[in-house]
């Protein structure tokens, strides 16, 4: 009986379309692109699965697993800024950051860094959720996450066609653009949790 009266479309629907905006999967495309060139394959369904879970475990139990570790919010978002930071830098200069993982067969591939975290369950999510805990229905929030992780699936899956979509050349063009934009979001996202740990 609880569950349906806090079942909301309306909250659905407002909490997917701000945690569509945090996640950005759409703004980092560029970037899985480039991840995808430099392993080889991107394992999709393993990386929304992890990054699912991160958030919605985040949801219920973020600031406990925090503040149990000796860490706060403020701490874990300058973390994922460095992760940002490192991530950008690789798409604008061309300087390998991250080494691809192999696995027992020895293909390369991708899954929960830095795809799952921080792409995806990054520090700005992780923040955002915690935020709107305060302000709407934990069961809104889970199916707002589930909605979310969907088309984070499909566009996961649909890099190989995106990319023939786009072409060496724009693919070029738009890692070194959103890089540049990644590397301003890492800055900002530095900056502003930062001061904030000194005082």
């Amino acid at each position: 009986m609880d569950f349906f009266n806090s079942f909301s479309f309306v909250e659905i629907g407002t909490v997917t379309m701000i945690l569509f905006a945090v996640i950005d999967i759409v703004g980092n495309i560029p970037i899985l692109i480039k991840i995808k060139g430099d392993v080889g394959f991107i394992e999709a369904r393993k990386a929304t699965l992890v990054a699912g879970t991160i958030m919605i475990v985040f949801l219920f139990l973020g600031t406990s697993i925090l503040k149990l570790v000796g860490i706060n919010v403020e701490s874990f978002a300058v973390a994922g800024s460095l992760v940002l930071f490192a991530l950008a830098v690789e798409m604008i200069f061309g300087i390998e950051v991250f080494k691809a993982d192999d696995g027992a067969t020895g293909n390369k591939s991708a899954s929960i860094v830095p795809i799952a975290f921080p792409l995806i369950a990054g520090a700005g999510s992780m923040t955002t959720i915690v935020s709107l805990r305060a302000e709407f229905q934990s069961v809104n929030i889970v199916i707002a996450i589930i909605i979310n992780m969907i088309i984070v699936y499909v566009v996961l899956r649909s890099t190989t066609f995106i990319e023939r979509l786009l072409g060496k050349t724009g693919i070029a063009i738009l890692q070194k653009v959103f890089g540049i934009i990644l590397l301003a979001i890492a800055v900002k996202l530095f900056s502003s949790n930062a001061k904030l740990l000194f005082q």
